[in-house]
């Protein structure tokens, strides 16, 4: 859009992120176009469908009668970001709308446009696809649409569960349990095909074969904080101790991580549903707004209806904007991300994807669990406890996952209750009287040389040699 500057202004951006070290990702939406401002039938009534339904407007028309040339609209877009602005690649939104019964199907097409477009250098494409559809992440040669990953909506709704207690609408199907969590480390979705009670339906399909990188999870998201009655993010909705070992969870788990813009360092912007149209379909668009929230029982009350923010309100855009000082004035979870990012890019053992590495889990506690990081090549063993409850005293302990790999000790690598952070400090969660798991606390081990005699190992890092 012409509100974010020239064509030259975008490739200046990506020239500089590039300059940086940073990939740049367009969100592209090929699902559905807009009912303002779209002017296609006046070139041809066969861009769209009526053979399927799709919740946000008209079909197109990928398939039918006249496809061949809306099929190649749609490539020479994906085509254009790549080859003229050099992007890195495309986020596609919703892919589950994107309907096509063709022997190729029309993302795996723009997956291959992509990928020609930029043959010198690598290019990235993830979906979004609420269904779970897992084949569109798998190679071609597997049967798959050969793009690079998939966002995980389970990893965002059961954390959400686990951090606030709240478990209304879509959120139904989750417990929030640390049984989840251990599952979605191994296994990837944790609905790969079985019946899901909020659609009525079977959800997903098997993927105990996509490497773990391949996973796309997230605490936030725009969609997420949207859907609530006032755009709340995360840490004003869970504990400070949580949301520490919640982001702890995030950026050491097995799954590449995506963050949303602010929640760095806490923004205190909420973000709203907004957009700018016509008076008539602004209307519409408010109505329809609030009978999508209205399936949260909590919204849908009389009192909180009459509180829900306008999205033609340009004081609803306004107030949503970021405040960049606050990365100064909320230094304690902004640092917290950069050491957790640092120690994911770093550590020679967390730094690994599907390389060498193999991560174990277990259940410790109601609220509490490990994520056990197996290092095949060096024998530098991971381990990342995770606690969402109350103090945990595991005595004894018969769990062979809280073992040290023979000869060796743990010592404590990172705690998120560093008082850097905001945390109340902590002592190592080993002793004499066996196991102690700090409440609401995430803390990685290392797996090192055992301690001299007489030597003192409660928060020494461990050797990495």
């Amino acid at each position: 859009t012409r509100l974010f500057g020239r064509p030259d202004d975008l490739r200046r951006f990506v020239d500089r992120a590039h300059q940086l070290g940073l990939g740049v990702i367009l969100d592209v939406v090929y699902n559905h176009l807009g009912p303002d401002g779209c002017y296609l039938r006046a070139f041809s009534k066969h861009y769209f469908t009526d053979r399927y339904e799709n919740e946000w407007g008209d079909p197109l028309n990928f398939d039918g009668f006249q496809s061949r040339p809306v099929r190649e609209f749609f490539l020479a877009n994906a085509r254009y970001w790549i080859e003229e602005f050099h992007l890195d690649g495309l986020r596609l939104d919703a892919t589950q709308s994107m309907f096509d019964s063709s022997t190729r199907h029309i993302v795996m097409e723009v997956a291959e446009t992509v990928r020609a477009a930029a043959p010198e250098r690598g290019t990235y494409i993830v979906a979004e696809n609420e269904p779970q559809h897992a084949r569109l992440a798998r190679p071609k040669g597997r049967g798959g649409y050969g793009l690079d990953s998939l966002w995980n909506d389970d990893f965002h709704h059961s954390a959400t569960v686990a951090l606030t207690g709240r478990s209304e609408a879509y959120y139904m199907d989750y417990q929030g349990r640390p049984q989840e969590f251990v599952s979605m480390a191994r296994h990837g979705f944790l609905y790969q095909g079985q019946r899901y009670k909020w659609q009525k339906k079977r959800r997903g399909m098997p993927s105990l074969d996509l490497d773990p990188c391949t996973l796309i999870a997230y605490l936030q998201n725009h969609d997420q904080v949207a859907n609530s009655a006032r755009g709340a993010r995360l840490h004003e909705l869970t504990s400070a101790g949580r949301l520490r070992a919640a982001t702890a969870l995030l950026l050491l788990g097995p799954a590449t991580p995506m963050l949303f813009q602010g929640q760095e360092f806490a923004a205190s912007a909420p973000f709203l549903y907004f957009a700018d149209h016509n008076p008539e379909l602004a209307r519409a668009v408010t109505a329809g707004r609030r009978e999508f929230l209205s399936q949260f029982p909590s919204i849908a009350t009389p009192e909180i209806q009459a509180r829900l923010a306008d999205p033609s309100d340009p004081q609803t855009f306004v107030q949503c904007k970021l405040d960049w000082s606050e990365r100064e004035r909320h230094a304690p979870i902004y640092r917290l991300h950069q050491e957790l990012i640092r120690l994911r890019r770093e550590d020679p053992v967390l730094s690994r994807c599907g390389v060498g590495r193999t991560v174990e889990g277990a259940v410790l506690g109601p609220e509490a669990f490990l994520l056990r990081y197996l290092d095949r090549e060096g024998g530098r063993d991971r381990l990342l406890l995770v606690n969402f409850g109350r103090d945990l005293h595991l005595d004894p302990a018969p769990e062979p996952l809280l073992a040290p790999p023979q000869g060796l000790e743990w010592g404590l690598l990172w705690s998120s209750e560093d008082p850097a952070y905001g945390g109340g400090g902590t002592v190592s969660p080993e002793s004499a009287e066996n196991w102690r798991l700090p409440g609401h606390a995430a803390l990685l081990l290392g797996a090192g040389e055992p301690p001299e005699a007489g030597t003192h190992t409660g928060t020494e890092a461990p050797a990495s040699g």
